[in-house]
């Protein structure tokens, strides 16, 4: 038996699949999930819990969706992948231990920065230009740093994944977006870890919305093997803007 009513759990899966859909093509799929959490009743840190948990499918399915597409190799992504998770691990670890409040004034400025980036930028598309990095320094350096930011804070995290793609690796609007959903399911699994053993999930309805991000993750990653940039860009942009919008409401 599901933890909460059933019409609660039935408008959590329908919130899940569409976080899973935004969240294969651009990312931000929290912004969904985790206030209809809030609504059913769940405490903060349950909240975050229960989002981890069903979290981590829409990511791994993207992921999977993308790699079979030849899109992203997996298993040369493991060894940045495994960085992820300790990072994020490591930041959720860390959450009472070091104080966020400073970050979260500076945080909707870096996404509203984000969104003008891929909303003005000139000539951004899905074709690859020249890095500015090596592969190994991004995973030493870029993604430890985010995937620990995942696991301190947490939002616009794929956002940030795909910044660093596009402009220190050099990678094109689809090929960015593939790489960045195994490092996100990475990174949000060692956060699952910590956050299961303080906040609590429910399980069984994570699960069920879980499912559902298997769903809207296949159909939007899909959706944006066919259509690339022209899809990405703007809801990308969509997602940064409210993301930034919804942390200045919750800060004022």
């Amino acid at each position: 038996m599901f933890e909460l009513a059933l019409d609660v759990t039935l408008l959590l899966i329908a919130a899940a699949f569409a976080a899973g859909f935004v969240d294969a093509i651009a990312g931000g799929g929290g912004l969904i999930t985790v206030p209809v959490l809030m609504l059913a009743g769940l405490p903060p840190a349950q909240a975050l819990a229960t989002n981890k948990v069903q979290g981590v499918f829409g990511a791994a399915t993207a992921a999977l969706s993308y790699a079979s597409s030849g899109l992203v190799d997996l298993r040369k992504q493991m060894g940045a992948a495994a960085i992820a998770f300790l990072a994020g691990l490591a930041g959720a670890f860390c959450v009472s231990l070091i104080p966020t409040q400073a970050l979260r004034y500076v945080l909707p400025l870096i996404l509203i920065a984000i969104a003008a980036f891929f909303a003005l930028k000139p000539g951004l598309s899905d074709a690859d230009r020249t890095a500015r990095i090596t592969p190994a320094a991004f995973t030493l350096f870029v993604v430890p740093f985010i995937g620990f930011y995942d696991g301190l804070v947490g939002p616009g995290t794929g956002a940030f994944f795909m910044l660093g793609f596009v402009m220190l690796a050099g990678y094109g609007i689809l090929r960015a977006t593939a790489h960045t959903k195994l490092l996100n399911f990475a990174s949000n699994l060692g956060g699952l870890v910590a956050f299961a053993l303080v906040g609590k999930p429910l399980w069984i309805t994570g699960l069920a919305m879980g499912a559902a991000q298997i769903a809207g993750a296949w159909v939007g990653s899909r959706l944006a093997m066919r259509i690339g940039a022209k899809l990405i860009k703007p809801l990308l942009v969509v997602t940064s803007t409210t993301l930034a919008l919804k942390l200045i409401y919750d800060l004022f």
